[in-house]
């Protein structure tokens, strides 16, 4: 097993959005980062590709211009009942759309640009001895002061970890897919169904993304997704027309399974958790993406401020990104649930309705719980 002879300053496992977005971050400060990614650049990735405003000002920080790369500007939300009950809001703050595969491509070519190193590679284990770090791919063992986990939702590494989520059931399924077709621009809508519920959008090029989330046994009651979606899906007459005046542009439907909305720890055997690794908002609410990259910028000035010796130690550092995770994202998690729990049970959503009709300032408060103010860049 090869070994990297010079320890990095921080590395980072998983080039997603808070991925890409601390490493952007930390090599603008001259610190030495690689990021250990298992796939390769440009990908499609299952997600909703809603993102919220208030990540613009970092975005921009981190030279990323998501409007040259052709997002679409979002400001109209629309929300359906698996009975067809609609109701329409404004957003608050206003959002845009883009794919994972083309952001996701962006802030990967920023990273090298600016002299970070992308290894195409899979993390099996992650040491922490004498203040240091070991981090062990299927080819290599590298050293690090600090290690960020920004892998995403679920991975075998979490195993590895012995991290509390992983033990429990996740009995969720994502369907993703692009297609072209009328759909207004300017609007974000869900529509749910029996068992789920569908978010669509438009991203670049005037490419729609659809994608739902659906319980895994009642998925497996039907011979496949067009069966599931014919039956199941199509009963909300919103989606039925969507899905009937668009044509798909992926061969095949994007899948993943093993979902977990369980809550998470933000620090793990001293690893500091990023994204979904560190807390996965629900769906529902459409605002994991801005959150990912959130919590990047929260990471990146904490361990800056580590390695310049103004946090003076690991533990202060642990603290205060703790701190930062729980004081920016507590409260949207718990609403968070309670929006999914509510929508879950069908009877109690198609009774919410006409009281958020008669109250249209409620929707807008509900989605304001969810998304943060325009972020401050540091």
């Amino acid at each position: 097993m090869k070994t990297n002879s010079t320890p990095l300053n921080v590395i980072i496992i998983g080039g997603g959005l808070a991925g890409l977005s601390s490493a952007i971050h930390l090599s603008k400060q001259d610190i030495k980062v690689l990021v250990i990614e298992k796939n390769n650049y440009p990908k499609h990735k299952v997600c909703g590709e809603y993102v919220s405003n208030e990540v613009l000002p970092y975005l921009q920080y981190l030279e990323i211009d998501v409007f040259k790369l052709g997002a679409q500007k979002i400001n109209k939300f629309e929300l359906s009942t698996a009975k067809n009950k609609l109701i329409k809001a404004p957003l608050p703050l206003g959002g845009f759309g883009i794919s994972r595969y083309t952001l996701d491509n962006a802030l990967a070519n920023r990273a090298i640009q600016n002299g970070v190193k992308i290894i195409r590679d899979s993390v099996i284990d992650i040491q922490f001895l004498n203040d240091a770090f070991s981090v062990q791919t299927k080819n290599k063992t590298f050293h690090s002061n600090i290690v960020i986990g920004a892998y995403g939702k679920r991975a075998s590494l979490d195993i590895k970890l012995d991290r509390d989520f992983i033990k429990q059931k996740s009995p969720f399924l994502a369907v993703k897919m692009h297609a072209k077709g009328n759909f207004p621009k300017g609007l974000v809508a869900l529509h749910n169904f029996k068992g789920g519920y569908c978010g669509v959008s438009k991203v670049e090029n005037d490419t729609v993304n659809l994608c739902y989330i659906t319980g895994l046994d009642a998925f497996k009651r039907y011979k496949d997704i067009e069966d599931f979606q014919e039956k199941v899906v199509f009963k909300n007459e919103y989606l039925k027309s969507i899905f009937r005046i668009t044509q798909p542009i992926f061969e095949e439907p994007l899948t993943i399974s093993q979902i977990s909305f369980s809550n998470k720890s933000p620090i793990e055997n001293h690893i500091i958790m990023c994204g979904d690794a560190a807390g996965m908002i629900h769906p529902l609410c459409g605002n994991g993406m801005s959150m990912a990259i959130r919590s990047a910028q929260m990471a990146s000035h904490l361990i800056i401020e580590y390695l310049q010796g103004k946090i003076e130690s690991r533990l202060a550092l642990e603290k205060a990104y703790q701190k930062s995770w729980d004081k920016e994202f507590k409260t949207r998690l718990k609403v968070g649930h309670f929006v999914a729990n509510i929508f879950s049970k069908n009877q109690l959503s198609e009774m919410l309705i006409p009281v958020i009709k008669h109250i249209p300032s409620l929707l807008p408060k509900i989605i304001k719980l969810t998304h943060g103010k325009p972020m401050v860049v540091k």
